[in-house]
């Protein structure tokens, strides 16, 4: 597994194994106002999918409505692997023909490379997932993941023992 496959999978998996963790929440928890981000769990979740849908539909040159929406999380489960799969394979494609470096241009006419733009995603979903640990926490959530590559590799049984 090179790099690459480390950081998309670990950011693919964090963020569906917590919204997989918010589907007990009810909607007036989901919809709790609280003092971080985005203000509430469903609207961190959200803008988490829409930074990933928007990005890759501008990397692909097929810009993405920035339109918040307010779906369940089963919704968002699966609008999440969806545009994961789109993040993925432009993320894939890009370095696999060695195009890290080139640019395109986003919404401010402003220039972007490739790279710079998947290691944003990735670290932006990382940091808003931050957040979604402290709504779980302040919402009674118990056994909460740190969230971090290694302890996704432990959980999912990715880690080769070798001593």
């Amino acid at each position: 597994m090179d790099l690459l496959d480390r950081m998309l999978g670990h950011d693919r998996w964090t963020t569906d194994h917590l919204m997989e963790m918010a589907l007990s929440l009810s909607d007036e928890q989901l919809d709790r106002e609280m003092d971080i981000g985005h203000r509430t769990l469903r609207k961190t979740f959200d803008h988490m999918l829409l930074a990933t849908e928007f990005w890759s539909g501008l990397m692909n040159g097929e810009p993405v409505p920035w339109e918040p929406r307010r779906a369940s999380v089963a919704e968002m489960r699966e609008r999440h692997q969806r545009s994961y799969d789109a993040f993925e394979a432009v993320a894939r494609d890009v370095a696999a023909s060695g195009r890290l470096d080139e640019t395109f241009i986003d919404h401010y006419d402003y220039p972007q490379s490739y790279g710079a733009t998947v290691l944003h995603v990735i670290d932006h979903n990382v940091q808003h997932r931050g957040e979604v640990l402290h709504f779980l926490q302040r919402l009674g959530i118990e056994n909460i993941p740190e969230g971090d590559p290694q302890e996704w590799e432990h959980m999912t049984g990715r880690i080769q023992v070798t001593r």
